[in-house]
């Protein structure tokens, strides 16, 4: 069984068992989440069941892992002859989720 779930702003093609790298979510280590936009499910008997947008009554749960940051990047902003020079860094904040469960 696979579904693709949005979290985020992003997709992600998920299976029980997975393990995923999504934007922060509010919880602990260990709490359950669940993902209630999913866009499309198949089963093991190859039965597919496509969402416009979404697939009623369909959800995806999971366990939160952890919490960790991203690598750090450098915005930098720069326009010539003009002494305008700014920097700026950024770490995103994501949380590892592992899924349990799918239900359609």
């Amino acid at each position: 069984m696979q579904a693709v779930i949005r979290t985020g702003g992003k997709q992600f093609r998920v299976r029980p068992g997975d393990v995923i790298k999504v934007e922060r979510i509010v919880g602990k280590g260990g709490d359950a989440v669940e993902f209630g936009e999913v866009l499309m499910v198949s089963d093991e008997a190859g039965d597919l069941k496509v969402g416009s947008p979404l697939v009623g009554n369909a959800r995806v749960k999971g366990k939160i892992l952890n919490e960790e940051k991203g690598k750090k990047l450098i915005i930098f902003k720069f326009k010539r002859r003009k002494g305008y020079r700014r920097k700026n860094g950024h770490r995103q904040v994501y949380t590892r989720v592992e899924i349990t469960g799918i239900e359609s």
